[in-house]
């Protein structure tokens, strides 16, 4: 079986940490932060860059303890329970979406600054998020070579401003420094956080780095440490250049700053390089995000053929064209939003750093002797300190913005959409929930069952039984008895039907059917095990059908040996189940490949044939065969 390839070192991971930290803010920052608090916005800046360098050791002890590919939602499995795991890695998922379309959406910006110009900008942008998904899916070591160009870019362009600014800077754009009441201050960090969110990214690498528990943690605070240096120096550098009054009246205001150093032309050449950097923090986020998709499916919380890696490229490559086409959707509905985009995210991120820092303080105390080969200084009060600073953010922005409370309304109702979502994954794996579920729907599957089980497939399954006529037949899941009524007829005068089932209510309603037609011989068996076993109470029998039921074994080889078992050579099985459901949804891994369904029936005994039919909302699956001691084809 395929795995990821251990092939990233120091340099790649310190490369990914700097695009993907280096958000919006370095480009849009200053405007952004001395918006709210003028020049004292630099106050702003070194208040986040400490607390975020101190971020980036909490990332790194966590990574160091657990170098897994879910990152955020694998630190989050080894502190809480499995649903708020799932939640954490939810909403992990909606914050990189929302921030690969804002730095894309930013990039556009800084590239063609015209707002007409909405196709231009959205088919390039579009064809950008393709490149980058396309050079994800052959190969971590591309990805790893355009993340360390794009990093070596993003450098360029922000030295580019720094050092000759710093020749262009006026003393007195810094009066007055304080403009604004000390609040402010406050409400500037939280607008301009933004620019170090992306810690996680470098974690999501962990299963594909040489060495991640030293490597990782090292890169994220050198990296971050990296960042802010940049950040302080390009903020300063460009309210010293252009005063905070003007600046924040710029769409795009590190142009301006461009031509004040560089002229119009020079300008537009550094334009295209922000647009270039941008793009390189976004692709930090297609890169990585699709290991946190592979992470949830491999513990059955997301589609679980989104765990799969390619034979060849030794990438999540099912996991990358969903986050593609999902990149994609985003895009468009906020293409042109950034202020929107980043309101949203920011109160989404702040919760999901909240949650991750304090599984720190949480494992200190679960796990004392846990292995920690890099450790956070001051963990247990220190994380709690960052917890309270991201509190308090929060709480300004609410009581000093109007729009704040919709805002996060809407940011949590994004995350509440997970819960539906975690109940219908746990429906589909798990048993108990799958006996909870048939019993509850049982008259529900009643009514509809001409729906579920249209006549032609009934036919047809009868039809591939054959002559059944004074023969034991085995219903493996006879659900409500829709099927069962047609095997009672055809098995007549002397032949016997055992009906088994997992769920009582759908027994209780099939063997209220068989009493009313006078089916006496059929034997209806309760079994809370189905999921594992054939029922001990089940004798031979001269034919096995079961329709419904593949998807939820969850010992398949064991469960077609017991039924093989039962069989006489030459006996039939006829097996039916549902895929592809509304032609979006798959089934379990095994059932979407018809090799793999001939391989575990032809171990288990039986030589099968595999076909599929398409129905109206869902697929159907045959797979009908004979019992036999040799490897043959079925005729």
């Amino acid at each position: 079986m395929a795995e990821l390839k251990r092939a990233l070192g120091y340099k790649t991971i310190l490369a990914l940490t700097i695009t993907s930290v280096m958000g919006t803010g370095m480009f849009f920052g200053a405007a952004l932060g001395s918006s709210y608090s003028g020049n004292a916005s630099i106050i702003s800046w070194i208040i986040l860059s400490v607390a975020a360098v101190y971020i980036s050791a909490f990332f790194g002890e966590l990574v160091a303890m657990f170098p897994k590919a879910g990152g955020i939602y694998e630190f989050s499995k080894h502190t809480y329970n499995r649903f708020f795991s799932f939640l954490l890695g939810w909403t992990a998922w909606i914050v990189g979406n929302l921030t690969t379309a804002l730095l894309v959406v930013a990039a556009i910006d800084y590239l063609i600054p015209d707002p007409t110009q909405f196709w231009l900008k959205a088919g390039i942008s579009m064809a950008f998020i393709i490149i980058l998904n396309i050079v994800a899916y052959f190969g971590i070591e591309a990805s790893a070579f355009v993340l360390i160009l794009f990093a070596i870019a993003s450098l360029g362009i922000i030295i580019s401003v720094i050092i000759p600014g710093a020749f262009h800077v006026n003393p007195d754009n810094y009066r007055p420094f304080f403009t604004f009441p000390l609040p402010a201050i406050f409400l500037a960090i939280f607008f301009i956080a933004e620019n170090f969110f992306g810690w996680e990214n470098a974690a999501y690498l962990a299963e594909e780095t040489k060495n991640p528990e030293k490597v990782i943690p090292r890169s994220l605070v050198y990296g971050t440490l990296i960042v802010a240096v940049l950040a302080l120096g390009i903020v300063s550098i460009s309210l010293g250049i252009i005063p905070w009054s003007e600046l924040i009246k710029k769409a795009t205001p590190l142009s301006s700053v461009f031509e004040r150093i560089y002229g119009i032309f020079g300008m537009k050449i550094l334009n295209f390089g922000v647009f270039l950097a941008l793009i390189g923090s976004a692709s930090g986020g297609i890169v990585t995000m699709p290991r946190l998709i592979l992470a949830l499916a491999r513990d059955k919380l997301f589609i679980a053929q989104f765990s799969d890696i390619h034979p060849k490229y030794n990438t999540p490559y099912k996991a990358i064209i969903f986050q593609a086409i999902i990149s994609l959707v985003v895009l468009s509905m906020a293409f042109g939003k950034y202020r929107s985009l980043l309101s949203l995210l920011l109160p989404l991120g702040l919760i999901m750093y909240i949650a991750t820092i304090f599984s720190v303080t949480i494992l200190r105390y679960k796990e004392p002797r846990l292995h920690r080969a890099f450790k956070a200084p001051f963990g247990k009060a220190g994380s709690i300190l960052l917890i309270i600073f991201m509190i308090g953010l929060m709480a300004i922005w609410l009581m000093q913005d109007p729009s704040a409370f919709s805002v996060l309304r809407l940011g949590l109702s994004f995350i509440l959409v997970g819960i539906p979502i975690y109940l219908l994954l746990v429906m589909y794996y798990d048993p108990d929930a799958i006996v909870k579920v048939n019993d509850a729907l049982a008259y529900f599957t009643l009514f509809t069952e001409r729906f579920i089980l249209p006549k032609g497939i009934r036919k047809e399954v009868i039809s591939l039984l054959g002559d059944i006529r004074n023969k034991v037949v085995l219903e493996f899941g006879c659900s409500v008895g829709t099927m069962t009524l047609h095997l009672a007829e055809k098995v007549r005068p002397e032949g016997k039907v055992y009906a088994t089932d997992l769920s009582r209510k759908d027994l209780v309603i099939t063997k209220k059917r068989m009493v009313k037609r006078g089916h006496e011989h059929v034997i209806i068996i309760h079994d809370e095990h189905q999921v594992n076993r054939v029922h001990p109470d089940v004798p031979h029998v001269d034919a096995i059908i079961s329709i419904g039921m593949m998807g939820y074994l969850q010992d398949v080889k064991k469960v077609l040996i017991e039924m093989r078992n039962l069989l006489p050579y030459g006996g039939k099985i006829v097996f039916v189940d549902y895929a592809d459901f509304f032609k979006v949804i798959p089934n379990v891994a095994w059932l979407s490949d018809d090799k793999i369904i001939e391989k575990i029936f032809r171990e288990a005994g039986f030589s099968v044939f595999v076909t599929r039919k398409k129905g109206l909302f869902w697929n159907y699956v045959f797979v009908y065969g004979i019992k036999f001691h040799e490897d043959i084809p079925y005729i």
